[in-house]
């Protein structure tokens, strides 16, 4: 037996004060007054582990009348087998005295044979009485035996033997026991008339933050004070532990990290009482390791199944971990915290988490459980190799996905395509994954869109494999994902009905890219389907936008992006509506523009889509900016900057970086549209409308700072951009007139007139001195300032009536700007760049204009134009 508390846990710390423990005091008190005065007593303090019950039997000691006979003694499970063994500890020390060792010192030693009779049992126990009482001496005697839960019974049966012959002897019997310890002896209470009965509670808010801050020595925060005690539930001892920790973790008493006094606090709850139930209960941590492995959902009953326990031994055990404190009364039983949860897990060595898994997955499954549930722990397991696993995995990531939860459904998926072996399922599974990641990483997107492409399959299969990907988001952000779209669409054959199904989607997607072969192909497609299927609104939007872009039916543009938002009535926006908005601005109804886009953004809000709300933000942006209304667009790009980053769109996020880059310069903010421009520069994939506008954001900037020759070579390279890909509505992107302003401040007014012609050039002439916001800055018509939108111009192009003298010989304004460039010294193929057509074109131009003027060739050229 260990004889002090003192030898199993370490010196002791220097006792101070007891805290709320009034009551029990004065009964110590009480008491040991009455003891003084000759009259027995018994005091029983019974509690849960740490509660202070040692600390109160010191108290009664200290308390205990001068001169008194002390003996003492502690028990310990490990020596529950030994006879007497508590006995042993009270006496020997005694006994080993001189003059002590007399009849009870050998009637002892008989008494432990294991052969003894019940007759020399009872005279054992009546001889060891006897030398209690001829211990006193006249003096007062007191007994203190702590935790008695542990006592062998051969001592216990002696202490209940005693208690019950302490008539008229001075003698005190103090013992601490559990409050889930057998209940022998304080049942023999009940019959006496000297017994004191003490269940010390725990310590209120208020003795824990003042026993606390003696320890702290400093004033304790009253949130620091709160969670100490909430995690204690006011347990003096786990209090001690905490304490302790947070002093070693270097934790603040007056301004604490909530979360790492949180999860230290979660620790030291279950280092401590998982501990105490070790040698109380073992069924009780049992089912607190499978509670825990069972996760935020599981429940005691499930937890009991998985451990193989029956109702009655799991009662014992859910109420002991109640009265630890780890789980909650309940309904539901489940921890007080997760961090408790992590730190009981903590506690289980891997092999074992591992197959506790895998058998809570089997259960779980058996018992019907969500699937969410089941797929957590197949996710902390290896491969299973099971047929079941799969499905489960895949359906707790739509589950996941439809409550916006895409981080845990990708993480099913990335999980469901290790157990996939069939390659139509790894098929399936990588387009739902990567609808997934749409929402959350769209460069993953676009890798599992070409990873879907490239397999090996007839085209239907790879088409209809595509599908999940059909995004505008994803289009417009990565060339490698459009590219993926036009080239399925190309493959499908369209004359079957099945086949169109596939082709709307995907040949969607191929017109915003910009494929127009893919349109027609779509479109003679339509007009063959026997049921006279007609084109959704997503197809209507690309197709508006597409047509737009190309400058040269804007009535029939306008008709497009009218029926798109008529086939999403009422709410006039959906999967269409940007294309259809930007159809719209590109061909001057910017009204309408703005509310469609307006409505756009309120539905892309609603379905908390980051990448389409990023989207639908910049066309609503990029409209503002055409309409004057710079704070709006400004608010709108930096949003949907924010959103394109979050999601990994690098290409919106470029684009986005643009719209705002073009309003700060408006306002005159240089420095911080060059800043907003270098965060998110255009990927080398980014769609080429995407990198034009980049481009023409980045020469406004740099023409904003008197870098007019950067800023012209960028308009440009703009201009090239869309040239390339068949934009030639100056009103998608205006970087002629742009283009005009840095010729102008260059000093060359003819190439200022050649690439936007010479009457809008001769408005752009002084447009830009020191103090005017920007270059080019657009007017509420979303043309050039000096290039008003009209009649005559009806997009703001730039391109205005040719001078009196042309029109009477005849010359067009592209004859004019040709012969401007001619008259500059450059040669044929110079000016086809300039102007961004072929060099016979530039050749046809010539020929026509010679035969016009009545000349040979450039000698005469200059003269017959002075002649004009």
């Amino acid at each position: 037996m260990i004889a002090s508390k003192e030898a199993a846990d370490g010196p002791r710390r220097p006792a101070g004060p007891l805290l709320h423990r009034d009551d029990e005091l004065a009964v110590l008190d009480a008491t040991m007054a009455e003891l003084a005065e000759g009259q027995p007593a018994v005091i029983a303090i019974q509690g849960p582990r740490g509660i202070g019950k040692s600390s109160l039997l010191r108290a009664a000691l200290a308390r205990a009348p001068r001169q008194s006979v002390v003996l003492r003694a502690r028990c310990h499970e490990s020596e529950r087998d030994f006879p007497y063994g508590v006995v042993r500890q009270l006496f020997d020390r005694v006994l080993a005295q001189p003059g002590r060792t007399g009849a009870a010192g050998l009637e002892l030693r008989a008494g432990t044979r294991a052969e003894a009779s019940g007759a020399e049992v009872h005279e054992q126990l009546q001889d060891l009485f006897q030398a209690a009482r001829s211990l006193s001496g006249g003096k007062p005697v007191v007994i203190a035996v702590d935790d008695l839960t542990f006592a062998d019974p051969a001592s216990l049966a002696w202490l209940s033997y005693i208690v019950r012959r302490l008539e008229g002897l001075p003698l005190a019997l103090v013992f601490t026991v559990d409050s889930d310890a057998h209940d022998a002896l304080p049942a023999d209470l009940d019959a006496l008339s000297h017994p004191r009965l003490l269940r010390p509670g725990p310590l209120c808010d208020t003795c824990a933050a003042r026993w606390m801050a003696q320890r702290f020595g400093a004033p304790l925060d009253t949130e620091l004070a709160s969670a100490c005690h909430t995690l204690s539930l006011g347990n003096p001892l786990v209090l001690r532990e905490l304490t302790d920790r947070l002093l070693a973790a270097g934790v603040s008493a007056g301004s604490p990290d909530p979360a790492a006094v949180l999860e230290i606090g979660a620790a030291t709850l279950s280092d401590t009482t998982v501990e105490w139930l070790h040698r109380s209960r073992p069924a009780a941590v049992e089912l607190l390791t499978n509670l825990a492995v069972l996760g935020p959902g599981g429940d005691i009953e499930t937890a009991a199944a998985l451990a193989g326990q029956g109702e009655f031994e799991t009662a014992l055990a859910g109420e002991e971990l109640r009265r630890s404190g780890l789980i909650d009364p309940g309904p539901p039983q489940r921890f007080r915290h997760e961090l408790v949860r992590t730190a009981i897990l903590s506690r289980i060595e891997p092999k074992t988490r591992l197959d506790l898994h895998a058998r809570a997955a089997a259960l779980l499954v058996r018992l019907g459980a969500p699937a969410a549930q089941t797929a957590e722990h197949l996710m902390s397991m290896g491969a299973t190799g099971q047929t079941w696993a799969l499905p489960i995995l895949r359906t707790a990531a739509r589950e996941a996905a439809a409550a916006g939860d895409w981080g845990t459904a990708a993480r099913y998926l990335r999980r469901a395509l290790a157990e996939s072996a069939d390659p139509e399922t790894v098929l399936a599974v990588t387009g739902q994954l990567g609808a997934v990641e749409l929402h959350q990483d769209v460069a993953a997107c676009a890798r599992y869109a070409a990873t879907v492409a490239a397999s090996v399959g007839p085209p239907p299969a790879r088409a209809r494999a595509l599908l999940p990907f059909a995004d505008a988001v994803l289009t417009l952000d990565s060339t490698m994902a459009a590219r993926s779209f036009v080239e399925a669409a190309a493959a499908l054959d369209t004359g079957s009905g099945a086949s169109l199904e596939l082709l709307l989607p995907l040949g969607t997607q191929a017109l915003l890219a910009g494929h127009r072969g893919t349109a027609r192909r779509t479109l003679a497609a339509l007009r063959r389907s026997p049921g006279g299927q007609v084109a959704g609104p997503a197809f209507l939007g690309a197709l508006a936008a597409l047509t737009a872009a190309g400058g040269r039916f804007p009535r029939r543009a306008q008709r497009l992006a009218e029926r798109c938002a008529e086939a999403t009535a009422p709410a006039g926006a959906g999967t269409g509506a940007p294309g259809a908005a930007l159809a719209l601005a590109w061909s001057g109804r910017l009204e309408d523009a703005a509310a469609l886009a307006g409505r756009a953004v309120l539905t892309a809000r609603i379905a908390a889509h980051p990448g389409e709300l990023a989207l639908t933000l910049l066309v609503r942006a990029d409209i503002a900016h055409r309409m004057d209304r710079t704070a709006a667009c400004l608010s709108d790009a930096r949003e949907a900057l924010r959103l394109a980053e979050s999601v990994r769109a690098a290409g919106l996020a470029a684009a986005a970086a643009a719209c705002a880059a073009r309003a700060l310069v408006v306002r005159g903010q240089h420095e911080a549209a060059a800043a907003v421009l270098a965060q998110a520069p255009p990927p080398s994939g980014a769609h080429p409308l995407i990198r034009a506008l980049s481009l023409q954001a980045r020469g406004v900037a740099a023409a904003g700072v008197g870098e007019h020759e950067q800023a012209l070579q960028l308009f440009l390279e703009c201009g090239h951009q869309l040239a390339a890909r068949g934009i030639a509505n100056p009103a998608c992107v205006p970087w002629r007139e742009h283009a005009a302003c840095a010729y102008e401040q260059l000093g060359e007014p003819g190439a200022a007139r050649a690439i936007a012609g010479d009457d809008a050039a001769g408005h752009h002439t002084g447009l830009l001195p020191a103090h005017r916001p920007a270059a080019g800055a657009t007017t509420a018509g979303g043309t050039a300032t000096g290039s008003p939108a009209g009649p005559g111009n009806p997009a703001g192009s730039g391109t205005s009536p040719a001078p009196a003298g042309a029109r009477r010989v005849g010359l067009t304004a592209s004859e004019r700007r040709v012969t401007d460039l001619v008259l500059t010294g450059l040669s044929n193929l110079e000016v086809a760049e300039r102007l961004f057509l072929s060099k016979r074109t530039v050749d046809t131009h010539l020929g026509r204009i010679y035969r016009k003027l009545g000349i040979r060739g450039r000698p005469e050229l200059g003269e017959a134009l002075k002649e004009l």
